[in-house]
Protein backbone atom coordinates (compact mmCIF):
# COMPACT_ATOMS: atom_id res chain seq x y z
CA UNK A 1 0.00 0.00 0.00
CA UNK A 2 1.62 3.70 -0.84
CA UNK A 3 1.93 5.40 2.35
CA UNK A 4 0.57 8.39 0.74
CA UNK A 5 -2.56 6.76 0.42
CA UNK A 6 -3.71 8.00 3.57
CA UNK A 7 -7.59 8.18 5.33
CA UNK A 8 -8.16 9.40 8.45
CA UNK A 9 -11.03 7.14 10.48
CA UNK A 10 -12.29 8.92 13.69
CA UNK A 11 -12.77 6.37 16.69
CA UNK A 12 -13.53 7.11 20.06
CA UNK A 13 -10.45 6.81 23.15
CA UNK A 14 -11.62 3.76 24.31
CA UNK A 15 -12.22 2.16 20.98
CA UNK A 16 -8.67 3.23 20.00
CA UNK A 17 -7.53 1.79 23.33
CA UNK A 18 -9.19 -1.55 22.25
CA UNK A 19 -7.36 -1.39 19.15
CA UNK A 20 -4.13 -0.78 20.95
CA UNK A 21 -4.52 -3.74 22.83
CA UNK A 22 -4.98 -6.14 20.00
CA UNK A 23 -2.51 -4.87 17.50
CA UNK A 24 0.86 -6.87 17.53
CA UNK A 25 4.42 -5.35 18.28
CA UNK A 26 5.41 -3.94 14.52
CA UNK A 27 1.88 -4.62 13.26
CA UNK A 28 0.29 -1.55 11.81
CA UNK A 29 -3.29 -0.42 12.29
CA UNK A 30 -3.66 -0.81 8.40
CA UNK A 31 -2.85 -4.82 8.61
CA UNK A 32 -4.58 -4.85 12.06
CA UNK A 33 -7.84 -3.40 10.41
CA UNK A 34 -7.68 -5.96 7.74
CA UNK A 35 -7.77 -8.67 9.79
CA UNK A 36 -10.79 -7.50 11.25
CA UNK A 37 -12.26 -7.25 8.10
CA UNK A 38 -11.37 -10.19 6.85
CA UNK A 39 -12.94 -12.27 10.41
CA UNK A 40 -15.98 -10.83 10.07
CA UNK A 41 -16.32 -11.54 6.35
CA UNK A 42 -15.66 -15.08 7.41
CA UNK A 43 -18.42 -14.86 10.17
CA UNK A 44 -20.47 -13.36 7.92
CA UNK A 45 -20.26 -16.72 5.25
CA UNK A 46 -20.39 -18.61 8.41
CA UNK A 47 -23.59 -16.94 9.00
CA UNK A 48 -24.96 -17.48 6.02
CA UNK A 49 -24.16 -21.64 5.62
CA UNK A 50 -25.62 -22.07 9.10
CA UNK A 51 -28.79 -20.06 7.79
CA UNK A 52 -28.95 -22.32 4.46
CA UNK A 53 -28.16 -25.21 5.99
CA UNK A 54 -31.22 -24.49 8.38
CA UNK A 55 -33.08 -23.54 5.23
CA UNK A 56 -33.79 -20.12 5.53
CA UNK A 57 -33.05 -17.71 2.92
CA UNK A 58 -34.14 -17.15 -0.53
CA UNK A 59 -33.05 -19.81 -3.24
CA UNK A 60 -33.17 -19.91 -6.79
CA UNK A 61 -32.39 -22.88 -8.48
CA UNK A 62 -29.06 -21.81 -11.01
CA UNK A 63 -31.47 -22.95 -14.40
CA UNK A 64 -33.53 -19.80 -12.85
CA UNK A 65 -30.66 -17.45 -12.95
Amino acid sequence: MALNMTKRIPVSEKRWKQLGQMKQAGQSYDALLGELVQARNRLDLARRMDAAEKGKGEWFSLEDV
